[in-house]
């Protein structure tokens, strides 16, 4: 039987049984660059090196030293598919690949049926079912048994998290590996190696600096995507008669705008200090503006919603409290679903910020109290306010006098809070923008309550 890989006499290699899977018929030089490039030992991966030391898992699994079962969750491209791969090439077990997006229960129970018949005879299973999280529950349930009694050793990879996609005996049963987005010194490597190698492009081409640029620009940490780019590009010049690759070129092949954003350079800050200051300033549409073309540069999602998640307490903060919690809700989403659907998560949280009444009164208040403290106004904690559940705390006064504030009026103790030497800062000042006009109200009445002098 020829293998995965066209290798059929080589006897290391074992049979491979596919299901409509991604490593489905990978032999051929009509293949995709992709497939071609994809790496045959652990140690032609890039990336992921923290998952790919000596002695790892993946290592031991690859070696055939170990009966784990695994789920590899991160990003597509960055490496999911090639480990299971590699699997199948450097061990003597019977390999076979089940895509959740074809294959149903019937399809998963006949290859269970098939790994009994094969252990018997003392051959072992490598199961390497793509997209996991498609499974259904009951689909899952099915695995679960062969799992728990190492009738196969499960490769499931997942561009969603395990913890809210897959059913928890079967996880709690397997090691989670997570996998990084690959950096774009990763995908340079990838790119210029498949420039070189028989396999790949063979020496055939040149890649000037601003295509080679490009094309990791817009593979946005995605090796696939690199190297579909790249031999596109590829197709392109040796249309036009060139052996030279330039990024009007890969414009072409990837057909779209070769937008000067520099994921390194001040394009990079630009753009993103843009779209900042766009929602700041309560602009809905140049937000919307900056955070495509952010998105159309391949730009990681996850920094655009980290930088969503601080401008919500930054810029917004108590005038809206609840934007915070949709550039957090918007943040998960891009961890759990991934792109391109994500964008329209980034959208929301961009439109809820951008239309958001603005206040600055919590970073200002923040600040003004850390800058008290790097200045050495920090004074002593109030005796009454001290630890005082440990032997020896009530000799030294701790806890005395302390007013337990649930037993006072309005739940709001009379006491010294604040140390001496800072009784009369004040670091909150709320403005009257949204919700933070009614809180000013509750301000003075806390002061009231509390014996604050107003300033």
């Amino acid at each position: 039987m020829t293998d995965l890989f066209g290798n059929a006499d080589d006897p290391l290699i074992p049979a491979t049984a596919v299901a409509g899977g991604s490593l489905s018929g990978a032999a051929g030089s009509h293949l995709p660059l992709a497939v071609r490039m994809r790496p045959r030992t652990l140690d032609e991966i890039v990336g992921q090196q923290h998952l790919l030391g000596p002695g790892s898992p993946l290592r031991r699994l690859a070696g055939g030293t170990a009966a784990m079962s695994v789920f590899l969750w991160g990003p597509p491209g960055v490496g999911k598919t090639t480990i299971a791969a590699v699997v199948s090439q450097s061990t003597r077990r019977r390999f076979v690949e089940l895509s959740a997006v074809t294959a149903g229960v019937k399809e998963v129970r006949a290859e269970l049926d098939t790994a009994r018949r094969e252990l018997a005879r003392g051959t072992q299973t490598v199961l390497f079912v793509d997209e996991v999280h498609r499974f259904s529950k009951s689909q899952q349930d099915v695995l679960l048994p062969a799992v728990e009694n190492r009738l196969v050793t499960l490769i499931a990879a997942t561009t969603e998290n395990p913890s809210f996609s897959v059913i928890s005996p079967l996880l709690s049963r397997s090691l989670l590996l997570t996998l990084k987005p690959l950096t774009d010194a990763d995908i340079t490597t990838l790119v210029e190696r498949a420039l070189v190698d028989e396999r790949g492009l063979a020496g055939a081409f040149e890649l000037d600096d601003e295509a080679r640029a490009s094309i990791v620009r817009l593979a946005g940490g995605d090796a696939r995507r690199s190297l579909t780019f790249l031999e596109e590009a590829a197709a392109g010049a040796e249309a036009v008669g060139s052996t030279l690759i330039t990024a009007p070129i890969v414009e072409k092949a990837v057909d779209r705008a070769a937008m000067r954003y520099d994921k390194d350079g001040d394009q990079h800050y630009d753009v993103i200090s843009a779209f900042i200051k766009s929602v700041r300033g309560s602009d809905v549409n140049a937000a919307l503006h900056y955070l495509a073309r952010m998105i159309e540069a391949g730009e990681d999602p996850r920094f655009i919603a980290r930088r969503l998640v601080v401008l919500a307490s930054e810029d917004v903060g108590m005038a809206a409290p609840s934007v915070l919690q949709t550039c957090v809700a918007a943040a998960q989403a891009v961890q759990l679903i991934g792109m391109p659907e994500a964008r329209l998560n980034l959208a929301q949280a961009t439109v809820a910020a951008a239309l958001a009444p603005k206040s600055n009164a919590v970073y200002l208040a923040i600040d003004a109290a850390l800058a008290d403290v790097r200045a050495g106004r920090i004074g002593q904690v109030p005796p009454h306010l001290r630890d005082a559940h440990y032997a020896g705390a009530e000799k030294l006064g701790h806890g005395q006098g302390y007013q337990y504030a649930h037993d006072a009026p309005n739940a709001v103790a009379r006491q010294q809070y604040l140390p001496d030497e800072l009784t009369g800062a004040r670091y909150y000042r709320p403005t009257d923008h949204g919700n933070e006009a009614t809180l000013q109200t509750l301000v003075d009445d806390l002061d009231k309550l509390l014996g604050r002098e107003r300033d």
